[in-house]
């Protein structure tokens, strides 16, 4: 009999509100990165706290999400060779042509409890028609769900909607588009209410939209002065309104969700943006870092700014952003805001914290472990631990706090690049090859073959 781990929502409800356990998006509720369950794991390995591990097949970079005793991941397979990806950072990756082999873009449905695939869907099967860098998968874009349906937005192979039984709902093409260099796509869908948002900036006519989340329907959709980007839009919700907030390479952008109106506008990011903003502490943390780069800033920006919110080059705060740090952005992970204090985990494996407040430094770039590189997935935190999850499957755990301490290291023989969900007790954890359900468990507690 199946012992199950997670608490069960009748998938046939009409309406599936929201678990303080569920991680429906890429970073999870409010795209935060953390989660305030407890008994969490804190170590695991090969033997030690996996739940279980199911093989995924294909290649993907996208994060899992989780709704009540489901775990949904999207891949693109092919029975074709192709080149493994290359750790850490470096110059080479660059492919302009797309590869040359069939394609099957797939949803796919495990049980939380076991990780047996319930149900498996094959959105597309056909050639890729945009190239992607060595590094970067044909899918890299992280579902989202409301309880009902999920939706999996594939870049040029499509957004495909289908609802908890694997049933298709609707599908739309929303075009193909060069992107920088040929790198491709990575922004994540986001929800608000019965809109659903999908950010495509690319090098030939980037724009931002609303779909009617049940339909399919354009609301509607606005042009953007932009070139290719890859951050995850956020919904800011604050006392004063609901914003979608973008990060690009020209621009931070706030939009009414509703109407797709300009709300505010801040330049100064570096020349590649990757990292998604994040809220916490009532403001707004944006940031960008691409690593030869002279500006790498780290933003704080107030609830209830209009306008052009652009700081002189020797100002640090005006009426939209409380603070600036200059040199504080990452390239690849997210920041991660965690009590008052705001984390960033830099690519080449050093960790810095800085006030969430007023911007100070707690304390400046620390080595988390010589040797120690190739970070991309963004942190997470629970139960006063930070994690960092590097491109070997190291996770480093750093104690929360003013204070920089480094308190263990769990490994796992497996290239990672996305990053996790957590929900129910357990973690979940994609390498380039399973995804692992990692769960504190007792002694008595034996791993599902």
């Amino acid at each position: 009999m199946k012992t199950h781990l997670f608490v069960v929502l009748t998938i046939a409800a009409s309406s599936s509100p929201l678990c303080a356990g569920d991680w429906p998006q890429f970073r999870g509720p409010g795209s935060s990165g953390v989660s305030d369950e407890t008994g969490l794991p804190a170590h695991w390995g090969p033997s030690t706290n996996i739940r279980w591990k199911t093989a995924i097949p294909g290649a993907a970079w996208s994060s899992p999400i989780v709704w009540g005793d489901r775990v949904f991941v999207t891949t693109a397979a092919s029975d074709a060779e192709q080149e493994a990806p290359k750790k850490g950072l470096y110059f080479g990756g660059d492919r302009l042509r797309p590869r040359d082999a069939t394609y099957r873009w797939e949803l796919l449905a495990l049980d939380g409890a076991d990780g047996s695939i319930v149900w498996r869907r094959v959105a597309k099967q056909a050639k890729p028609t945009t190239p992607i860098h060595l590094k970067n998968s044909y899918a890299s874009e992280t579902p989202v769900t409301d309880g009902e349906r999920i939706y999996a937005w594939f870049g040029a192979a499509g957004l495909f909607c289908y609802d908890f039984a694997g049933r298709l709902v609707w599908e739309k093409d929303l075009g193909t588009f060069a992107t920088r260099l040929g790198w491709g796509t990575a922004s994540s869908p986001a929800l608000d209410g019965d809109r659903l948002f999908v950010l495509c900036d690319n090098e030939e006519r980037s724009f931002l939209v609303a779909l009617n989340k049940k339909t399919g329907q354009e609301l509607w959709r606005v042009d953007r002065d932009e070139k290719s980007s890859w951050a995850t839009p956020l919904v800011w919700k604050t006392d004063q309104r609901t914003e979608l907030v973008t990060a690009a390479t020209k621009r931070v952008r706030s939009y009414d969700p509703a109407s797709g109106k300009l709300l505010w506008e801040l330049s100064g990011m570096s020349v590649i943006a990757c990292p998604t903003p994040v809220a916490g502490r009532d403001l707004l943390y944006v940031s960008s870092g691409y690593v030869l780069d002279t500006r790498r800033p780290l933003f704080a920006i107030r609830p209830g700014a209009s306008g052009d919110i652009t700081l002189a080059d020797d100002a640090s705060s005006n009426a939209g952003v409380v603070w600036r740090q200059k040199l504080g952005g990452p390239y690849n992970p997210s920041p991660l805001v965690y009590g008052d204090l705001v984390y960033v985990l830099y690519d080449r494996g050093f960790f810095a914290c800085f006030d969430a407040a007023s911007g100070k430094p707690v304390y400046d770039k620390q080595r988390i472990e010589p040797g120690a590189g190739g970070f991309t997935a963004s942190p997470w935190a629970y139960d006063g631990k930070i994690f960092c999850l590097n491109e070997d499957g190291d996770t480093y755990v750093i104690q929360a706090g003013r204070e920089f301490k480094l308190i263990g290291k769990n490994s796992l023989d497996e290239m990672c690049m996305a990053s996790p969900a957590i929900a129910h007790g357990s973690l979940f954890l994609r390498g380039s090859q399973h995804l692992y359900c990692i769960r504190a468990m007792t002694a008595a507690a034996k791993p599902a073959p």
